[in-house]
């Protein structure tokens, strides 16, 4: 039963708040980049029209 509780006790995982933060630093980022982002989502979707329409 000690076993149980040490593991139960344990704080090594990823913690709720380590994920909020990440996906913060990652939105920042997003909303940082969002021009240069958007130009080459539409940059590789026209080529991949392109290619498609030669196949």
């Amino acid at each position: 039963m000690g076993e149980l509780r040490t593991f139960l006790d344990e704080e090594d995982g990823v913690t709720v708040v380590e994920i909020i933060l990440i996906l913060l630093v990652l939105i920042a980022l997003v909303a940082l980049f969002k021009t240069q982002l958007t130009s080459l989502v539409k940059s590789i979707l026209g080529k991949v029209t392109s290619q498609a329409n030669s196949i």
